[in-house]
């Protein structure tokens, strides 16, 4: 088994495919494939049907998917409550476990029990909800991931407000090691805006597996190699 490895922190840019746009029948080679085209981190979105209208992945998917992902498996718990699975996706080999701010009521207790569990904790935020709590939990997290579309499905065109969300947050962070993670509807037109605004992870589906598939993957390489040049432009 491939042994997990707990990301360093850098601002340069990480380009994160969401497996949610990937070949559900055929997700180890997907892994493998996008990771062999150059991708940063694999993005595993969990979704309970629940805190979301929709349901994909549990830990045990995350298991299987471990062996099968060379580097950083980048875990965003769209669940509520998520206290209680936490510790089954770490064993599972997450690396970052990012908890959304509106899942509970203790979203401090939850970010220092990520910690604990030997994680990266990651704060997701939906685009209605404001950023007023962060201050006082930015001693607790190594990324905040904002959510530019709301959350439960792929395909979605990125909210334009959410960009003045990104410059907040980057501002507040000042030089604090904490990425901040876009999550939706980033493509080549909007990644270099992102970044701008103060982004250094972009999770992107259809942007990278669209004209590729795992036995022929490169598209996918393109795909990741046009998404990072448009960001860094």
């Amino acid at each position: 088994m491939t042994l997990s490895r707990r990301p360093t922190f850098s601002r340069a840019v990480k380009i994160a495919p969401s497996i949610l746009a990937a070949d559900f029948a055929n997700f180890g080679a997907e892994c493998r494939a996008i990771e062999a085209q150059g991708c940063d981190w694999v993005h595993v979105d969990v979704m309970d049907g629940h805190f979301v209208p929709n349901l994909t992945f549990g830990p045990a998917m995350c298991a299987a998917l471990r062996p099968h992902i060379a580097g950083v498996m980048d875990v965003h718990l769209m669940i509520s409550p998520v206290d209680a699975y936490l510790e089954a996706f770490a064993k599972a080999g997450a690396d970052i476990l990012t908890a959304h701010l509106e899942s509970g009521p203790h979203i401090h207790r939850t970010l220092q029990a990520i910690r604990a569990l030997g994680c990266k904790a990651g704060l997701a935020i939906n685009p209605g909800t404001g950023i007023e709590a962060v201050p006082y939990l930015l001693d607790d997290i190594d990324l905040i991931c904002v959510m530019t579309v709301n959350p439960g499905f792929g395909g979605q065109k990125l909210i334009p407000s959410q960009m003045d969300k990104i410059a907040a947050l980057r501002a507040m962070i000042a030089d604090r090691p904490i990425h901040i993670e876009i999550d939706g509807g980033v493509t080549l037109d909007n990644a270099r805006a992102l970044v701008a605004a103060g982004a250094d992870a972009l999770v992107a589906g259809s942007s990278v597996f669209k004209g590729g598939t795992a036995d022929n993957p490169a598209a996918y390489g393109a795909n990741i190699r046009a998404l990072r040049q448009a960001a860094e432009a």
